[in-house]
């Protein structure tokens, strides 16, 4: 058993979700360090640490505290490495249709020629989007606009992703220097 598992009580503690702001109590930042050294000891000597580092960095945007890493540490590894992930949509998971759903041109397109007849509002409604994204995609293929694709950037190596976790978390450890330096 993994110590996120065995000790859900540190990992999916409220103060893990995001660190506290600078404003909150002395109490509570201290707790929270606590927190941040237990699960830190426990990634430490977990034998799913690299598989879990490189999920969390390169596959899938996660919460909280995650690999020995905060969200925070674990997006200036991505700077680093030039890596985009985005956040994973449980309602698509789910197979809800919400509001503000990314539309695919190529959809918009492909339901204009099945349901030529209907109106822009039904297949808005088809496609749980707005009607104006509806109309700005027609307008884009009347004009002969189609928007490119996306060429998604290759993952990185795991130990590109280890390394970044080096420069991260050891910069973070190094104390910092506030001040000007005093030469003796």
């Amino acid at each position: 058993m993994t110590g996120c598992i065995a000790r859900s009580d540190i990992f999916q503690h409220r103060l893990m979700e995001e660190p506290p702001p600078a404003s909150a109590t002395r109490r509570t930042r201290e707790r929270y360090e606590q927190l941040v050294r237990e699960a830190k000891t426990l990634c430490a000597s977990c034998p799913l640490f690299t598989d879990c580092l490189y999920s969390a960095v390169a596959e899938h945007d996660v919460s909280g505290f995650v690999a020995g890493t905060t969200a925070a540490q674990r997006r200036s590894m991505r700077n680093l490495l030039d890596v985009e992930v985005q956040a994973d949509d449980f309602d698509q998971l789910a197979g809800a249709r919400g509001t503000r759903r990314p539309v695919s041109h190529e959809e918009v397109l492909r339901l204009r020629t099945q349901y030529p007849n209907d109106s822009l509002e039904s297949l808005a409604m088809r496609l749980g989007c707005s009607l104006s994204t509806v109309k700005r995609h027609l307008r884009r293929a009347r004009r002969g606009q189609s928007p490119a694709a996306k060429t998604p950037r290759p993952r990185p190596q795991v130990n590109a992703v280890l390394d970044a976790f080096d420069t991260v978390v050891d910069q973070q450890r190094q104390p910092r220097r506030t001040g000007s330096s005093r030469v003796a």
